[in-house]
């Protein structure tokens, strides 16, 4: 995809290689280490390409760890929203929204809110505060709901048996009756000597017994029928159920897919009503503008709860520059997204007032996610997760128009971290030597790391092995393989130096003073050949 006509090029100051500071996931003080480059602006496709070589932003800040010499390696992870089956665990999260939004009820005593929350939220605002010339902060959103869930899916699985035994019993017992009232003899019928209680015996005026299976079917055809009816949800920046063609409606013995559990139809007394509304932050909207200062107080309460910052610490200011501000520009091509490209807050209204806030990117072939925040009084909801089963549900939407649209990025994977580790959570699990977060990323399948040297994509479950043995690891195979876009031609570089756009090789001979050809090789090797001819590096 190339920019849109008329768009501004990517124009980067880029900042040679940072010393070693606070790591914000393991503590560690000189531990973490990454590159990073002021983006003035940036083309949405220049953008793609650069986390697809392991790049994010946080604000107009874009930055790449140096994997095989910090602490805590952080490897670019997506998600395949096509071929996404939501599991146990998320279909509960759905059915309690589903629950609350359809009854109001709810537990607050059985928060489910994720346990690395905090933990994750905190490292990642850690990394970057220490940059003193720039003040800025991260962008990680945890992945899952951690530990409970494994306990929770156990709980369930039990008590689902339970209710297929019951029924099974009752069922057993009412055949029982008839074969006794019928004079037949039943081998399964055991004689006891006491004397029967007194009862009144089957209510011979309400149905016979019925299995739990055909009651599930029943329901779910009932479902079906009320997702008939057309959705009555109005305006434009709600996101709306996918109506399905005739030749598309699901059969009753299909599997659910998220949609079926995000848009299942509330009834007309529904206690709550939600709805989800894509704002563009940059440059912001007319909506975006209205509900700014609701949404920053969402996000201040967010941070002195969840994060326990001082009052004074969440400013405007901060929070313009971490989750309103973007370098990327805005497209809206024919053919891409109604929404077109770029930087966007998609806001969670709970019967007319913001509850939470999910700052994404549209790209050319994902949705990137950068950041969630939410009032602390919800946490119950467990909307971490919801969020992100929204995300990937929008980018199934979106892929519906723009085909090549197909991919939902959910920030970086951490394996080494030890407070990731289920043995730091849960003491009797000592057993398991997955980490936590890697549990967390499977339950988003499926899903792929990003290779740190050859920059392919490769299955989670290929690169789990591997990294149980060593913290920084090649995940691509073939030996022989190499990275591609490694720079071949550094004089086609462009650079933008005293308002002129030229090539390196010109720059060259132009430049004052001494040399700075291995920072320019530095940022070449890591943005890659491609980037490098179509990006501005700005010299001064």
């Amino acid at each position: 995809m190339a920019a849109a006509p008329g768009a501004s090029p990517t124009i980067v100051e880029y900042f040679e290689g940072e010393d070693f500071y606070r790591c914000g996931y393991c503590k560690n003080e000189t531990g973490s280490r990454s590159n990073g480059m002021w983006a003035h602006s940036m083309t949405v496709q220049d953008y793609q390409d650069l986390i697809d070589r392991g790049w994010r932003r946080s604000g107009k800040y874009v930055y790449k760890p140096v994997m095989n010499q910090t602490c805590c390696p952080q490897y670019t992870i997506r998600c395949r929203p096509l071929h996404f089956q939501p599991s146990k665990s998320h279909k509960k999260v759905l059915k309690k929204m589903f629950k609350f939004l359809s009854k109001g009820e709810f537990s607050k005593g059985n928060n489910e809110e994720e346990p690395m929350d905090s933990q994750m939220d905190n490292a990642v605002m850690d990394d970057f505060v220490l940059k003193s010339k720039l003040d800025i902060h991260s962008d990680h959103r945890p992945l899952g709901e951690g530990y409970n869930e494994v306990i929770e899916n156990e709980v369930e699985k039990k008590e689902e048996k339970l209710e297929d035994k019951k029924t099974k019993e009752l069922n057993q017992s009412h055949a029982q009756k008839e074969k006794l009232g019928s004079g037949e003899p039943s081998s399964s019928v055991k004689v006891v000597a006491s004397a029967p209680k007194p009862g009144k015996g089957a209510d011979l005026s309400k149905p016979p017994c019925r299995k739990a299976k055909d009651i599930r079917k029943e329901r779910k055809r009932q479902k079906l029928i009320l997702k008939s009816q057309t959705d009555k949800l109005e305006g434009f920046q709600v996101q709306h159920e996918p109506q399905l063609l005739p030749s598309e409606k699901p059969k009753l013995n299909q599997r659910k897919n998220i949609e079926d559990f995000i848009f299942d139809i509330l009834p007309e007394d529904a206690a709550h009503r939600l709805e989800v509304r894509v704002v563009r932050s940059s440059p912001p909207s007319s909506q975006f503008k209205a509900t700014f200062q609701e949404s920053y107080q969402v996000y201040k309460r967010y941070q002195m709860v969840i994060h326990k910052d001082p009052p004074d610490k969440p400013t405007v200011s901060q929070f313009t520059r971490f989750l309103c501000t973007s370098p990327l520009e805005m497209e809206n091509p024919p053919n891409g997204p109604d929404y077109g490209y770029g930087s966007f807050h998609q806001q969670y209204w709970l019967d007319g007032k913001i509850i939470a806030v999910g700052v994404i990117d549209v790209l050319p072939y994902c949705v990137s996610s950068v950041y969630l925040y939410y009032d602390p009084d919800y946490s119950f909801l467990s909307l971490g997760v919801y969020s992100a089963l929204r995300e990937i549900a929008f980018t199934r939407q979106l892929h519906e128009k723009t085909s090549q649209l197909s991919y939902y990025y959910m920030g970086f994977y951490i394996h080494s971290c030890p407070k990731m580790r289920y043995k730091e959570w849960i003491p009797h699990l000592l057993f398991l030597s997955i980490s936590l977060l890697a549990f967390l990323v499977g339950q988003y399948r499926p899903s792929d790391l990003l290779c740190p040297e050859t920059y392919v994509w490769v299955p989670i479950e290929q690169c789990l092995p591997a990294l149980e043995s060593s913290k920084y690891c090649r995940f691509n195979q073939d030996a022989k393989a190499v990275d591609e876009e490694r720079i071949k031609e550094l004089d086609r570089l462009r650079v933008l130096y005293k308002r002129t756009i030229m090539p390196y090789n010109v720059y060259k001979k132009r430049q004052k003073g001494p040399s700075d050809e291995a920072i320019v090789q530095q940022y070449a090797d890591l943005v890659g050949q491609t980037c490098s001819e179509r990006m501005l590096l700005f010299r001064s």
